[in-house]
């Protein structure tokens, strides 16, 4: 009788569509970032995230203590330090805003992942990605500094350092200061490809981080770019990657499906401010129904083959799976 094929004989109730899912999410595969910044008594919301805040480093543990017990176990530490400089000091300071933050954590939470993005935009006066010469990043003195920065993040208690930067050759630089160090067993997670993006707006209130003057196009990825993406991710696993970040998500799912398809090792990806953003505006509004939303967006994150996501959504993702 025809039609033999009845692909809806599997999609008749919610058991039975669990039953065959092909996809699925866990909050142990989410890492949420946080902002931290000195004081005391600190959660200072973001105007352009609705729901996510700058915390002090007091307020920030009790925080992510409540966060873990919903199930999520791992989180991404970025940084708005009490002085800037040209030389993004703080960043590779034992004293520095993230290193105090991942030793009160790693305290807190023993058992926690505690990444530590690793970069000098949110350190420097002039709110670029390295030491300037000329007015240009220069390649070569940043990823010294990035490489101290990572010895310092490790001893503070980072489980694991990102360098988010994209100078070159950065990733074989830390990975020889962190084994001369004795930090052998520190994995580096790369942001190996990292688009130049519009879709960066809100983070740039979050962190404080925006340029003074120019932007970012001459270090980060071309958006137009496919093939480049592999010829990244490819010498950073020679350079010594343990896992890999594809950034943004949303817009570059093809991007991800193709790291996936050409490397053995994890690879996150990035759910940015922006794709947050429009989703909160859009719940807002009524427009949009945000759990269903948020859930479909994770999945086709899923689905093109990150093992992680990196999401401001991973509280609220936990809440509402857990019934807490």
């Amino acid at each position: 009788m025809f039609p033999v094929q009845r692909p809806r004989r599997l999609r008749q109730t919610e058991t039975l569509r669990t039953l065959v899912r092909e996809s699925r999410i866990s909050t142990d595969q989410l890492i949420y970032p946080i902002f931290v910044r000195p004081g005391q008594g600190v959660k200072e919301p973001i105007s352009s995230m609705p729901g996510i805040f700058q915390w002090s480093v007091d307020t920030l543990t009790d925080h992510l203590t409540e966060v873990f017990s919903l199930g999520v176990h791992s989180f991404l530490f970025f940084g708005i330090p009490s002085h800037k400089d040209s030389q993004g000091s703080e960043a590779y300071s034992p004293d520095g805003i993230v290193q105090v933050a991942l030793e009160a954590v790693k305290e807190r939470l023993p058992k926690a992942v505690l990444i530590a993005d690793l970069c000098l935009c949110e350190y420097t006066d002039h709110g670029h990605c390295g030491i300037l010469r000329d007015n240009d990043v220069d390649n070569d003195m940043t990823i010294e500094l990035l490489a101290r920065t990572a010895v310092v993040q490790a001893r503070a208690g980072a489980t694991v350092v990102a360098p988010s930067d994209m100078m070159d050759g950065r990733v074989k630089h830390i990975r020889q200061a962190l084994d001369q160090s004795g930090l052998t067993q520190v994995p580096i997670m790369s942001y190996a490809a990292k688009y130049a993006s519009g879709f960066y707006g809100p983070f740039r209130d979050a962190a404080e981080n925006a340029p003074t003057f120019g932007d970012r196009r001459a270090y980060q990825m071309d958006p137009a770019n496919r093939y480049e993406a592999i010829k990244e991710v490819l010498l950073d696993l020679e350079e010594g990657a343990d896992m890999l970040i594809v950034k943004p998500a949303m817009p570059y799912l093809d991007i991800l499906a193709e790291v996936k398809k050409s490397v053995n090792v994890p690879v996150a990806a990035y759910q940015v401010s922006g794709e947050y953003s429009m989703i909160k505006a859009a719940a807002q509004r009524g427009w949009v129904e945000e759990e269903r939303v948020v859930e479909e967006s994770l999945i086709g994150i899923r689905r093109a083959g990150a093992d992680m996501i990196i999401t401001y959504f991973a509280p609220e993702y936990a809440r509402w799976h857990s019934g807490k």
